[in-house]
């Protein structure tokens, strides 16, 4: 049974957009970031988080959440070397999951409020607060419970203390900027965050 004609060209189109958003992300990650050196380190991108975002609302969770998932995956060969730090292969698993996996992947909910919220502004800006939450969690669980037990801070704080205020220097920052971004381009670019594109190409 030969698939049709519309249904190919829309998942065609729906993994090249993905491919590019997801290629504009990882320079947006490695190429546009500063350090916020005035805490303990990390640093803060600009806005790279928000292709992944546009995927999530243009072309729903699941494709959001896979493309979130390829993301992480590159993040993490990046960044490799981070995760053979661990001294055991329980700890190189959860840095990985931890650190890359969940924490990036977690970004494809953002799409989440899309449906039941009223203004559409309120559902984008909520949605990245959740999944810049959620990755942040993941952060601040591998640094308190792994990253403390290999190397001990030097600030005389908890474990817990340290990766909150390490995590929380580059993630408020990070989500602050995402956050204005997103909303910036959605007002002009509304139809398109919608994907009303989209239906408009199936309707012809």
């Amino acid at each position: 049974m030969s698939v049709p004609r519309t249904v190919s060209a829309r998942t065609t189109r729906r993994m090249l957009e993905s491919a590019i958003l997801i290629g504009i992300a990882m320079v947006l990650s490695e190429f546009a970031k500063f350090s916020s050196t005035w805490l303990f380190g990390g640093s803060v991108t600009l806005g790279s988080i928000v292709p992944l975002v546009l995927i999530s609302w243009r072309w729903g969770t699941r494709q959001g959440l896979f493309s979130a998932f390829v993301f992480s995956l590159l993040q993490m060969f990046v960044g490799f070397k981070n995760v053979t730090y661990g001294q055991t292969v329980f700890q190189m698993v959860l840095i990985a999951l931890l650190d890359y996996v969940v924490a990036f992947t977690v970004v494809g909910l953002a799409a989440v409020f899309r449906k039941a919220a009223k203004n559409q502004l309120v559902a984008l800006g909520g949605g990245i607060l959740l999944v810049s939450a959620l990755r942040f969690l993941c952060h601040f669980v591998s640094g308190w419970m792994i990253w403390d037990a290999l190397w001990p801070n030097d600030k005389g704080l908890s474990g817990a203390a340290y990766s909150l205020i390490y995590n929380g220097g580059y993630m408020l920052p990070e989500t602050l900027v995402a956050l204005v971004i997103a909303l910036l381009l959605f007002v002009p670019l509304r139809r398109y965050w919608l994907g009303e594109d989209l239906t408009e190409a199936r309707a012809g």
